[in-house]
């Protein structure tokens, strides 16, 4: 049975790139990560790794010593919780980063729309 989402794997050409735009940009946390097979980033939030990043190349070769081939994910976004709907956006201005504001008064939502340096669309719901 499913309890959650556990994680999400983030495949870069460009580790730090990436590691700075989850830490600096949206505030995660570089954690524990065991010793594996190719290079990477666990990413916390609230003591929780949610975003591994790995350096492509390298888990590619790895997932094909499994019997894992290589393909496009096919994921549109992933989304994550947050608070502070002013202050997360003045983060991502000062950033440069461009988002897309969508509110979903239904709901209570008020979201913004990104994409990381690779190209994986983020959701941020503020409640």
């Amino acid at each position: 049975m499913l309890r959650r989402l556990d994680h999400l794997l983030v495949l870069t050409d460009d580790l730090e790139a990436t590691r700075a735009f989850y830490c600096d940009v949206l505030g995660f946390e570089t954690g524990e990560r065991p010793p594996l097979e190719f290079p990477g980033y666990w990413l916390y939030l609230d003591g929780v790794p949610c975003v591994h990043v790995a350096e492509r190349a390298p888990y590619e070769v790895h997932a094909a010593g499994l019997g894992l081939s290589a393909t496009a994910a096919p994921v549109d976004h992933v989304a994550f919780a947050a608070g502070g709907y002013e202050e997360l956006a003045a983060r991502l201005e000062a950033a440069e980063i461009e988002a897309v504001a969508n509110d979903v008064p239904a709901a209570g939502v008020r979201q913004l729309f990104l994409t990381d340096p690779n190209g994986v669309r983020i959701e941020l719901n503020v409640r």
